[in-house]
C-alpha cells in the first residue's frame, strides 16, 4: 500500500468516525491548559482532571500562582507523576509568564519553549488546542500509533515522527490529526494487545496486515 492511500483512508475514517476530537484534560482558560498539559507528562489525564479543581480554584490564574511557593502548589499535585519537579516549573512558570508575557499564554512554539516545564509537545499541544496552529504534538500515544499503522517510516524519535505526520497530514488537519491519533492509541490501538478486532482502519494497518498474512 502507498503511503498516499494509508493517509487517504485515515483521514476518510476518522473525518467521519470521529469528527469531533478534542483534549480531555479539563480547562476553562488558556492558563489552565497550559497548567494541565504540563501536569500531564508521564500521567494520565484522568489523573491530571481530579487534581486540577483544587488546584486551579487556589491558583485562577498566572499572577495568582506566581505568587505561591513551589512547596505549596506541590501540596495541590502531589498525587501526579514526578509532583516536585512540576511543581517547581509550575511555580517558574508562572512567574515568567507574569514578568515576560503580562501574564498571557504566548500563542507560537518558540515563546511557549522559553517558560519553565514547556517543552516541545507541550507547546504545540497548546498551540493546536487554544488557536488550531498546524502543529503536530507527539506524545507517546501518537508515537506508537503512527509506527504502528505505517503512517510513519523508520521514526525513531518523537520529532522525526512529528516531521513525518505534518508532511503528510494536510496542514489544515493538523489539529484534529493530533486527537485523532492519541484517542485511537488510548482506546483501541493500545500498547498492548491492540483491539484490532474492533479497529476501523485495519485494513489500512501495516501491522495488522503483515500479522495476518
Amino acid at each position: 500500500m502507498r503511503l498516499k492511500e494509508r493517509y487517504d483512508g485515515v483521514v476518510e475514517y476518522f473525518s467521519k468516525a470521529m469528527p469531533v476530537a478534542e483534549s480531555e484534560l479539563n480547562f476553562g482558560s488558556p492558563f489552565e491548559l497550559l497548567v494541565a498539559v504540563i501536569l500531564s507528562a508521564q500521567c494520565t489525564d484522568k489523573r491530571v482532571n481530579m487534581t486540577t479543581p483544587a488546584l486551579f480554584e487556589a491558583y485562577p490564574t498566572a499572577e495568582a500562582m506566581a505568587q505561591a511557593s513551589a512547596e505549596e502548589i506541590f501540596h495541590y499535585i502531589r498525587s501526579i507523576s514526578y509532583p516536585n519537579n512540576k511543581a517547581k516549573h509550575l511555580a517558574a512558570m508562572a512567574r515568567q509568564l507574569c514578568e515576560e508575557f503580562g501574564g498571557e499564554v504566548p500563542q507560537t512554539v518558540e515563546e511557549l519553549q522559553r517558560l519553565p516545564g514547556v517543552g516541545r509537545k507541550t507547546a504545540n499541544v497548546v498551540t493546536a488546542v487554544l488557536w488550531q496552529n498546524e502543529v503536530m504534538p507527539v506524545d507517546t500515544h501518537v508515537f506508537r500509533v503512527a509506527a504502528r499503522i505505517g503512517l510513519t517510516r523508520g521514526a525513531k524519535t518523537p520529532l522525526q515522527t512529528e516531521l513525518q505526520l505534518e508532511k503528510n497530514f494536510p496542514s489544515h488537519l493538523l489539529p484534529i490529526a493530533h486527537h485523532w491519533l492519541i484517542l485511537h492509541g488510548r482506546y483501541t490501538c493500545i500498547a498492548r494487545n491492540p483491539k484490532c478486532e474492533k479497529c476501523g482502519i485495519s485494513h489500512l494497518c501495516r501491522y495488522f496486515l503483515a500479522k495476518n498474512r
